[in-house]
């Protein structure tokens, strides 16, 4: 029979009473440890890392059963557990934690009803404190605790350290306006994609038509001209803000080039950058 001791319940009800005092769109207590589809690709790891205040790396010491009568939305084929960790590293995070945490996950059962062996094994873990109750976590997705890897390990220091640089490219919120302007010669001219962020900065992209040549464009996530002729590689910081947040089509009021053909031409160069980038690819759920 899964264990339940009267202090996990209490702490199981504190973290409950939590996450009911949190905003409707962060109501997330309980994490599950494996991707709905395939590891995690870059730009899971990047939601992950970019929405935590806290990320940390620990080793999963206890594991406790919830019954599932004290566990509200559990998924068919999954079980709830009440995990006891070691601190291992915080990687990024400003409220304090200590050597011991614990935090709720929900995890898939085996034909046998068993979970997977995760005791002794290191996770990385996407949360935040819960308010009240030191040492306690809570995860910020269902798919906010990962196994951790040496390779794992490298692609998310990667990421934060990318999300804390002062020249970090800003959250994009949507396109904001797009104008062509032909040149003087035929085939040439010149597309600006102005993007709104969240915290107000510029961001644009430029693209680049001349005579004989591909088109070419790149992207300023500051005042500065973009670098055209060299596009944010795939799995930057620089090309998940583009390719996982630009919108398919653009608001067709933000095309405010002169005449049919610059509209066109325009949105042309707006779908080139989206092909371009390629697809913002996630497993997670």
């Amino acid at each position: 029979m899964p264990a339940n001791p009267t202090r996990v319940a209490l702490r199981l009800a504190c973290l409950a009473l939590a996450a009911q005092t949190l905003p409707a769109h962060a109501q997330v207590q309980v994490g599950a440890a494996v991707p709905a589809r395939g590891e995690p690709t870059f730009a899971d790891v990047a939601d992950l890392a970019d929405s935590s205040a806290l990320v940390v790396r620990a080793t999963v010491r206890k594991i406790v059963r919830v019954e599932d009568a004290r566990a509200p939305g559990l998924t068919a084929g999954m079980g709830r557990f009440y995990i006891n960790a070691q601190t291992v590293a915080l990687l990024t995070g400003s409220s304090p934690i200590g050597e011991s945490i614990a935090y709720l996950v929900d995890l898939p059962l085996d034909a046998r009803g068993k979970p997977p062996a995760l005791k002794k094994q290191d996770v990385l873990l996407f949360a935040r404190a819960v308010p009240g109750r030191p040492g306690e976590l809570q995860l910020i997705t269902p798919t906010a605790q990962q196994l951790w890897s040496e390779a794992a390990d490298a692609r998310l220091r990667g990421i934060l350290k990318a999300l804390i640089s002062p020249d970090a490219p800003a959250r994009i919120t949507g396109v904001r306006e797009l104008l062509y302007v032909p040149g003087n010669l035929a085939g040439q001219g010149e597309t600006q994609i102005f993007l709104n962020t969240a915290n107000g900065s510029a961001a644009s992209i430029t693209v680049v038509h001349a005579p004989g040549a591909a088109p070419a464009w790149g992207v300023s996530f500051s005042e500065l001209v973009a670098d055209v002729g060299h596009p944010p590689q795939a799995d930057t910081l620089e090309w998940y803000r583009l390719a996982c947040f630009l919108p398919a089509n653009p608001p067709s009021r933000a095309n405010v080039s002169e005449g049919v053909e610059a509209m066109r031409q325009a949105a042309a160069d707006y779908r080139l950058v989206l092909a371009q980038l390629g697809g913002c690819r996630r497993n997670l759920r």
